[in-house]
């Protein structure tokens, strides 16, 4: 169950922190609707690598799709991988 309050809660932030874990996030609502989401740092982080990994995916999807797809002999290539 989602762990939402009132931003007026702030004003005694230690006890919203104390509710705050990894992959529970406190959200903060603002004349009755969602406005903040407080996350622990942890999950920030994580949520911010699987952006840029899924940004970086969608790149190489469009390079593949613009320029060519390369197979794998010449990943393994360009990787200094040596065939086995």
């Amino acid at each position: 169950m989602p762990n939402i309050k009132p931003v007026s809660d702030l004003r005694n932030y230690n006890e919203v922190l104390r509710d705050i874990a990894v992959g529970e996030p406190v959200f903060l609502t603002k004349n009755g609707r969602g406005r903040y989401a407080i996350v622990d740092i942890e999950e920030y982080e994580k949520t911010q690598a699987i952006i840029r990994l899924m940004n970086a995916l969608a790149e190489g999807e469009r390079s593949g799709k613009e320029q060519g797809w390369i197979g794998l002999d010449e990943v393994e290539k360009r990787l200094g991988i040596a065939n086995g």
